[in-house]
Order: C-alpha cells, then structure tokens, then sequence
C-alpha cells in the first residue's frame, strides 16, 4: 500500500510540529492521521508535503521512494515505565540529537527494562548495558540471515558516529560482523568498552499504556489510542494548544498506533480530563482491546482483530502481559509481539476463485518476544478456529509465567526460587498489587501486605481507592536469584 509517511525521529514530536502537520493535513481535506509502528506518522497517498522534505528535524517520505528510515526509541517509556537508572529522558534527546542525517537503515535506540518499545526490529540496534553512558549494538543487515553482536559496547556519544560509518561502509561493499568490526575500529577513534556481561533482557509483563496516570510528585502522563487508528485533526489540534498552554514540549509516539503526553502539571489534570470528556474521548480500553499490533491502513486486520477481541471478551478471557499481531505471511518479517497470527497467501492462480482465508499461529519462545524465536503453533487454521488457539495459547502462557527464560542472548548464572505470589487487582484498569512487590510509585517498599497498606492508598495507574481492589487467584511463579 503506498502511504506517505513522516519520519518523526525517535518518536519524539514538539506539539508546535505536530500541530503544523496537522494544519497541513486540514488544508488538503484530510480529517484524520494515523501512526505507524515504527513511532511515524502516516498519511494517505495523495497526501502533498507542499515541497517540503523536512519539518523541523523530521523528514517526509512519499510513495516509491527509499530515502530513508526512522530512528526508534524508547523515550517513550522513560519516567512512566521501569527504566535502566542512568537512561534519563535527557539523555535519550541528547543521543538522538547526534543523529543529523535522516539514516538509510532501521535504527532501534532502546532500554531492555521497558516492554513498550521492541528491542530487535531494526537493522542497528543500540540496547543500554549496566554500565553508564555503553550500549550493546546488535546488528542484522538487509542481506544477513541472523542477528549478530558487535564485540564492544559503545559509548553514547559514538552512537551516531559508529552508525554512520557502518552505513558507509555496506554500501561500498558487503561484510561480516567481524570485517565490519575492524573496519569501523580502523577507522573512527571511538571510546569503547569491553563487554564484560552478556546483555540481560529481563521478562516483564505488557504495560497498560493509556489513560491518565501519575508520575513522579506532581505530574501525570495520558496515554491515547484509537482502536481504528484514525487521530482526529480537529482534536490533535486542541491538543497541542493545550500543551502549549501547560508548557508541554514533548508528545511522544508509540509503536502501538497511539501516543503518550508526559508533564501534564497536577494543578491542569481536572482541565484535562474535562478537555478528553467533552470530546467523549475514552481513555479505558482493556488491556485485551490495547495489546494488539496492526499494519497500518488494513481493513481485514482491523476486522479480523475486532472479531477475536469481541470473541475473547465474551470469555472473560484473561490476556494480561500478552501481546497480539495480525501480518501478512512474512516469516522474514520482524514479529515483536507475543503471539502472531499471519494470513496465509493465496496462490497466483487461485486468486480469482473467492475462498476462505486461512491463517498460521505462531508464539514467541516463552512467549517473550525479545527472545526472537517463534514455534508454529497451527497452520491453515478457519477464522472461526483462531479464538479456541488463542485461549488455549493464553492458558499456555499463564502455566508458564515465571519460567526461567532460556535466552540465547541472556543466559545468566543464577539459582531459582519458586513462590506463590498473592494479589489484588484494581476492579478498574485491572492493575495489580502484590506484597512480593510493594508499590515503588507511592513509596510502598516490598513486604507490606495489602491489609496494611494506608487508607488513602489508590491505584498507581488509574488512582482508583484501595477499596477498589480485590483479592484474585494467587500465582505460583519461579524468580531468578543472582
């Protein structure tokens, strides 16, 4: 499908530049935009940047034309979501500022502690190590057939450095991990570090992502989405004057079709959710409606995915720390979702005779996506099958929670300990609380059982009060000691 997009870097856009691109979408007759999955911003074919090529330190992509690609991130999730310590928001804008010509190859900038943002889906992936400032870099180029580590980590002010001269370099020629290595080494005078532990990528459940939330003393965060991902300009519009008004300078997109706003100051959230409400702009989906990934612009992916959402919600069907994805058959693709349901292809010479689609199962090892290894589940499966393969897969997964992970790339010398973890779960927005835990966000250390935690105790997510919390299913779960 050919789709102009605007590669907004890092995800990352002022609402001063969105609120023009907004403008420019208006005054071609357009009444909405989406996003994509890689944090950009897309717009139907026809759509005329009006010769432009930039906006700001974004950069237009039309139909056809292979210019260029996005830098993701996972600033995003940074203060709002559990994050290497050194990583801060700052530090975040400080790297993607290095980067001043829009990059040629997929470049994923992440934190491996944030679930939001996937890790491995870009061709030059920088993954923040333990130590301050170094990064591990993971690389697979267009013509690889796996992925490969780079032999050092890397300094945050040689990120862009070093990938510019990896780009330079593949396209006079094509080289493995370690020519590339000694390349680069020959001909950059970089500080780079020895890596001393292999990159550890913790299992985490998918993070609720929308709705007003707290954040720090006296800030919130809102979370947007759109379940047919079609962002109305009239109301981004609104939205960006408001953040002007609460010296707001950041909106951020996720890889999910929706985007967060941080700052929001206390003293304006009563303001803000009269602004969402006037406008019947709901802000508590569940977590079964939020957890999917979609190609952009795909009627039979959005319909198929209404269909299974409707289907596992008659259930009751618990998908919490699950996530979904609907792809054309494209095994060569970069899945980075729990469970992936790809439609088969029909054969050239069957196109003509309308007949069923079929479609394949697949789930990522342990269910953890970061892990890069998919076993098929069912193939050639009817529509009509694929709720009974997700609800058996989803009580697949819930045996399974707390497993060691078996990880090629973060095997760890460690004992393990297996516990019954008990929990509460806020009748709300679904959040858990559990004693093995306690609450970091209110200052509830771990050990406080959920009887004795304050009166005025309230939801971390959604600030629902204690007494919206009830008491669930207790878990059985296997936690890794180093």
């Amino acid at each position: 499908m050919e789709l102009t997009r605007l590669i907004v870097k890092g995800g990352v856009i002022s609402p001063g530049e969105l609120k023009e691109v907004v403008t420019m979408a208006a005054e071609q007759g357009l009444e909405s935009i989406s996003f994509g999955s890689r944090q950009d911003i897309i717009f139907p074919k026809d759509f005329n940047p009006q010769g432009k090529e930039k906006l700001g330190k974004n950069y237009f992509i039309v139909p056809n034309e292979n210019s260029g690609q996005n830098i993701v991130s996972s600033y995003v999730s940074t203060d709002i979501f559990r994050n290497t310590n050194w990583l801060t928001g700052n530090k975040f804008l400080y790297v993607l500022e290095q980067f001043k010509e829009q990059p040629k190859l997929k470049v994923n900038i992440t934190d491996p502690l944030q679930q939001l943002v996937p890790l491995f889906t870009g061709h030059i992936n920088f993954i923040a190590s333990e130590n301050e400032d170094y990064w591990y870099l993971y690389i697979r180029l267009p013509n690889w057939q796996r992925m490969e580590v780079y032999p050092a980590l890397i300094y945050s002010w040689d990120l862009a450095t070093i990938y510019y001269e990896i780009e330079r370099l593949i396209e006079e020629d094509s080289y493995g991990i370690d020519m590339l290595f000694s390349l680069v080494s020959e001909n950059l005078d970089t500080n780079n570090r020895t890596i001393k532990k292999t990159l550890q990528i913790p299992f985490y459940p998918f993070p609720y992502y929308e709705g007003m939330n707290k954040f720090g003393i006296d800030q919130y965060w809102l979370g947007l989405y759109w379940r047919n991902n079609l962002y109305d300009l009239e109301f981004l519009k609104e939205m960006c004057d408001l953040c002007f008004d609460c010296k707001i300078g950041k909106i951020c997109i996720t890889p999910w079709k929706s985007f967060i706003v941080k700052g929001i100051p206390k003293s304006r959230k009563l303001e803000w959710e009269k602004f969402l409400g006037k406008r019947g702009i709901n802000v508590r989906h569940s977590l079964l409606e939020l957890n999917w990934h979609l190609p952009v612009a795909t009627e039979w992916a959005l319909n198929l995915k209404t269909f299974l959402v409707r289907t596992l919600d008659q259930f009751d069907i618990s998908t919490y720390g699950l996530t979904f994805g609907i792809s054309d058959y494209n095994r060569e693709g970069h899945y980075f979702t729990s469970i992936v349901i790809e439609k088969n292809l029909l054969p050239k010479d069957l196109e003509s005779i309308k007949i069923r689609d079929t479609f394949n199962v697949l789930y990522a090892k342990n269910f953890d996506a970061n892990t890069r290894n998919y076993i098929i589940h069912s193939q050639d499966i009817d529509k009509l099958e694929l709720p009974t393969i997700l609800i058996e897969l989803s009580k697949k997964y819930f045996e399974e929670l707390g497993n060691a992970l078996d990880n090629e790339d973060a095997k760890l010398t460690t004992t393990n300990e297996k516990i019954t973890v008990e929990l509460y779960q806020c009748s709300e927005c679904l959040t858990h609380y559990s004693p093995e835990y306690g609450d970091p966000s209110q200052e509830i250390p771990k050990g406080i059982k959920f009887e004795y935690l304050p009166a005025d105790y309230h939801c971390s997510l959604c600030e629902a009060p204690k007494s919206s919390f009830k008491k669930i299913e207790p878990i059985s779960i296997e936690i890794t000691r180093q």
